[in-house]
């Protein structure tokens, strides 16, 4: 799998969850917490990791497009 393509994969995952985030089900279960409450918080842990990932492969995205525009 080529960066790019983990890039893409990472961006997709990124939306799904931040998609769930912010899904009224999803809240509500947290605001009647009828789960750990915990729950919202390691959701936005997945965020801020994924997010953090992403940059690093961004970076080597970025080297290689860079690279290839020189030749």
């Amino acid at each position: 799998m080529e960066p790019i393509e983990i890039l893409k994969e990472f961006n997709s995952c990124y939306i799904n969850i931040q998609t769930i985030a912010q899904n009224e089900n999803w809240l509500l279960l947290i605001a009647d917490k009828k789960i750990d409450p915990e729950a919202a918080a390691h959701l936005g842990d997945t965020l801020h990791y994924l997010g953090e990932a992403m940059g690093c492969v961004e970076e080597i995205v970025e080297v290689k497009f860079n690279q290839e525009a020189e030749v």
